[in-house]
């Protein structure tokens, strides 16, 4: 069955930087476009960023522009997420996601997603 599996969270403080992991298994990872989410306390989940499946383009939520970088290993079947200046907002449970293959999608929007991992915590302290 389908696996994705995140790593690579934990505290730092602000200014500091982390990368994220994603391993997926049981899917044709370089047919997926993939993409980030998090979950803060309290708060829906929302949108990070997205990568199509050969990294040919990327998305960004406004609020981390400029500070992460989607990338993704089609050989090694891993999608990263490299996060500098990191600050206490960025803060929550991060996910990878998968979207359905059949047809276009809105990015954005959990619904899109029919694949996610079990998340890896970030905590960013001031």
């Amino acid at each position: 069955q389908v696996q994705l599996v995140e790593s690579g969270g934990g505290l730092v403080q602000a200014g500091g930087s982390l990368r994220l992991s994603c391993a997926a298994s049981g899917l044709t990872f370089s047919s997926y476009n993939m993409a980030w989410f998090r979950q803060a306390p309290g708060k829906e989940r929302e949108f990070v960023a997205h990568i199509h499946r050969i990294g040919s383009s990327t998305n960004y939520a406004d609020s981390v522009k400029g500070r992460f970088t989607i990338s993704r290993d089609n050989s090694k079947n891993i999608l990263y997420l490299q996060m500098v200046s990191l600050q206490v907002e960025d803060t929550a449970l991060y996910y990878c996601a998968a979207p359905s293959l059949r047809g276009s999608y809105s990015i954005t929007r959990t619904g899109s997603y029919v694949y996610w991992g079990q998340g890896t915590q970030v905590t960013v302290s001031s």
